[in-house]
């Protein structure tokens, strides 16, 4: 009688859409990409030579974990005044500095407090003249590790 009523058993299965691709289609994204790459590649590069700057705060610290004698104190933060990036003229003056001036120069580069009288304790180390305890000699290495760790300098 019907013969113009479609069966089942005629339906045929779609087939799927073409999977969609992660990948930007458009030029605007590709230049995003590229401009997050470049950025991401400066930050890297401008950490890496961050890290390569402060090599010699890494290595006074490991040699201020390693001190035996606080005679040495007073010389290792000289070398490190020394190898800090300053100004010509201010870096020609750090060998000499002394006394007040020496004082001023750490207070000027500090990034944490220090105690008035610190170059002149220092000074005593460096002659022998000081007797320290312990608890002295841990806080005057704690103010030191702190200096070293947090000096600022303008370069």
């Amino acid at each position: 009688m019907n013969s113009h009523v479609p069966s089942i058993e005629q339906l045929k299965e779609m087939g799927l859409p073409a999977p969609t691709s992660y990948w930007p289609q458009t030029w605007g994204w590709w230049a995003l990409l590229g401009l997050l790459a470049i950025a991401l590649l400066a930050l890297g590069i401008r950490a890496w030579l961050r890290w390569r700057r402060n090599a010699y705060r890494r290595e006074a610290l490991a040699r201020l974990n390693a001190l035996d004698d606080l005679r040495e104190l007073p010389e290792l933060l000289k070398r490190v005044a020394l190898s800090m990036p300053l100004a010509p003229q201010e870096h020609q003056r750090v060998p000499t500095l002394s006394g007040a001036d020496w004082q001023a120069f750490l207070l000027r580069h500090a990034g944490t407090p220090l105690p008035e009288d610190f170059s002149r304790q220092l000074a005593s180390l460096a002659y022998g003249l000081a007797d320290v305890s312990g608890a002295q000699r841990e806080q005057l290495l704690a103010q030191c590790k702190a200096w070293v760790e947090h000096h600022h300098v303008a370069a």
